[in-house]
């Protein structure tokens, strides 16, 4: 579905009024139905699923190296499980109903217990129906904080998402809807940032922490009245800060930058139709504390090198959809003609094997593929290695070739994010001895 300035677009000030998400103490998430003000303040409230009452759920914030400890309730009237999007973690704790749990039922809980090894920015969303739970609500932001964070004034996280919301505030049902599911996935009609915090002063240094939670849509991004650099993506830091240009953040993608406020910062989403006010921050007093000096790179991941030379390597064809080839899977989409999860894995790697992996799009739309439990370096044209990912945007017709050292034992879901996609049929997995 197509947005619009009239279906988009609140007042600055109407935008302003809407509010943002918690960040206290979590020990539980209950996932229930509630009632939730996603239109600008005025208009009729949604009703969506949410973990402790709020959508999105309430910011988990740690320490790196500190054990996070949480029991899930699940208040819903259908099953449901906690996916930690980007932990490397231990296998049991992943949260796929089916490969490393079984579902948690209605009125039944669920602890998780791990302990986050990689500082930066990740979050927790259901893993089982995902397609409609997500698309309802159903995630939060979950925040590694360095030990020695980086010297800011704010620490701020935007949850990006888009609705499809019918003209009473109420979510179209429409869910399973097969065109959807045939061509980029469930598109909204409204989208906007929800910030843990709104109110900065001018020469402020803030890190801005993006999420895009939504189950299909590409965010474009710019940010205006903001300078400075683009540190982590999907949690892990850049080795050298990268320039505030062509930010593009598939859906379960990540974007940490560490900015400068200039003027009125503003989230944009910059669409072929035109660009669209996600969310704009209030400028209140100037900091004259703060002296501007260069944004300085973040500490690096502790991950092993990947060893090329001694690589497996593997092609995964991603195949289907509308205006796509035929393929010999049984569904809308299909990996090597192979529609939903096949009983062999896609790959099986002795722990610390690298494997060198060829995605292929074979398809009219593009993909973003998550890999659960690692992260992985995208391989630029010159056969470089790139900056560390846990999920990879394919362009429709076009390739990505990743490096990955599979270091973390288990049965380990690889899977395209845009949720419809993964509904019907593109999703495998991987086996680490």
């Amino acid at each position: 579905m197509k947005l619009s300035r009239r279906t988009f677009l609140g007042s600055t000030a109407a935008m302003l009024a809407l509010p943002n998400f918690g960040n206290a103490a979590v020990n539980r998430l209950t996932a229930s139905e509630i009632s939730a003000q996603i239109l600008p303040s005025g208009q009729p409230q949604t009703d969506m699923l949410g973990f402790n009452g709020v959508s999105p759920g309430p910011e988990i914030r740690v320490k790196q190296g500190e054990a996070v400890r949480v029991q899930f309730q699940n208040s819903l009237q259908e099953g449901s499980a906690i996916h930690w999007h980007g932990i490397r973690l231990n296998n049991a704790m992943d949260g796929v109903p089916v490969m490393t749990q079984d579902l948690v039922n209605p009125g039944d809980t669920f602890d998780y217990s791990f302990t986050p090894p990689d500082a930066g920015t990740y979050w927790y969303h259901s893993h089982y129906i995902s397609y409609e739970q997500v698309a309802r609500g159903l995630y939060g932001p979950l925040i590694v904080e360095e030990q020695s964070p980086p010297d800011v004034d704010h620490d701020i996280t935007a949850v990006i998402d888009d609705w499809r919301v019918e003209r009473n505030g109420q979510l179209d049902d429409d869910f399973g809807n097969r065109h959807d599911m045939s061509h980029g996935g469930r598109m909204g009609n409204f989208a906007r940032a929800i910030l843990s915090k709104t109110q900065v002063q001018a020469g402020d240094r803030i890190r801005l922490r993006m999420i895009n939670a939504a189950t299909a849509r590409v965010f474009p991004i710019k940010l205006n009245g903001l300078e400075g650099n683009v540190v982590a993506l999907d949690g892990m830091a850049v080795s050298q800060p990268l320039p505030l240009s062509n930010l593009v953040l598939a859906p379960a993608q990540r974007m940490d930058v560490i900015v400068d406020v200039v003027g009125t910062p503003e989230i944009v989403f910059a669409s072929r139709d035109g660009d669209y006010l996600l969310r704009s921050l209030s400028v209140e007093g100037t900091n004259t504390e703060r002296t501007k000096s260069d944004i300085p790179a973040l500490p690096q991941p502790d991950l092993t090198k990947p060893n090329l030379k001694g690589a497996q390597k593997l092609t995964m064809k991603l195949q289907g959809g509308a205006m796509g080839r035929r393929h010999g899977g049984d569904d809308l989409w299909a990996l090597n003609d192979v529609s939903g999860l096949p009983s062999k894995p896609f790959g099986s790697f002795k722990a610390g094997e690298t494997a060198l992996i060829t995605l292929v799009n074979d398809s009219s739309f593009p993909h973003g593929m998550h890999l659960h439990g690692h992260h992985f370096q995208e391989v630029n044209s010159d056969g470089s290695l790139g900056n560390y990912r846990d999920t990879t945007l394919v362009e429709a017709r076009q390739s990505q070739i990743i490096a990955c050292v599979f270091d973390n034992p288990g049965r380990w879901l690889f899977h395209c994010h845009m949720l419809g996609h993964q509904a019907a049929g593109m999703k495998t997995w991987v086996a680490v001895a």
